[in-house]
């Protein structure tokens, strides 16, 4: 819990002071935006972890766009729960959240700047819940690593729509990586 309170800590000084110090940097490129995703998620469970694969999320992000190239961006993800029967006829449930900080880079694509093609490299603190199983219960912060690739349409200069795949590196007790789909919208100021 502390590596994540130091975590956001970092994430909210960073943020802050890039968008006071990038003003100077990038001129008045500095766009702000807040969005909202739908997340489908993939998760690759350890042999022995006979629970459900797939989970539906929402995510709720906060991200300053540095330029043409380069942005931040704070997420907040919460995971719908998941319930399994195993073999003694038990009902194990799990589910997650996350959240954490991406950096991203741009690259717009064509005269009007409507497509951008994005890459991310972040990190952040994922709490797992497995209920029921033969050990009790399972509730645990673990730190992944995310990387993802995908596409952004800007309808005009305040709203676009986002689709992008994702790979989270996590290798904890019962969970190793998941690969997340994301579709959704943001609102830039």
């Amino acid at each position: 819990m502390n590596k994540a309170l130091l975590f956001a800590s970092a994430a909210c000084v960073l943020t802050l002071s890039s968008t006071a110090n990038a003003q100077q940097m990038f001129g008045n490129d500095i766009e702000p935006y807040i969005g909202l995703d739908y997340v489908y998620s993939r998760a690759d469970f350890k042999s022995g972890a006979d629970l459900k694969k797939d989970y539906n999320s929402g995510s709720v992000n906060v991200g300053t766009r540095l330029g043409k190239y380069a942005g931040l961006e704070a997420y907040y993800q919460l995971s719908g729960s998941r319930s399994t029967r195993l073999a003694d006829d038990v009902k194990a449930k799990s589910k997650f959240h996350s959240y954490g900080l991406d950096i991203f880079g741009y690259l717009p694509l064509g005269c009007e700047d409507k497509v951008d093609l994005l890459a991310s490299v972040g990190a952040g603190n994922y709490n797992i819940k497995v209920k029921n199983i033969p050990e009790g219960k399972y509730d645990k912060d673990h730190m992944g690593y995310r990387f993802g690739v995908g596409a952004q349409y800007n309808f005009n200069e305040h709203v676009s729509a986002r689709a992008m795949y994702r790979y989270t590196y996590l290798d904890t007790k019962y969970l190793d990586n998941m690969n997340e789909f994301t579709a959704g919208l943001r609102y830039t100021f």
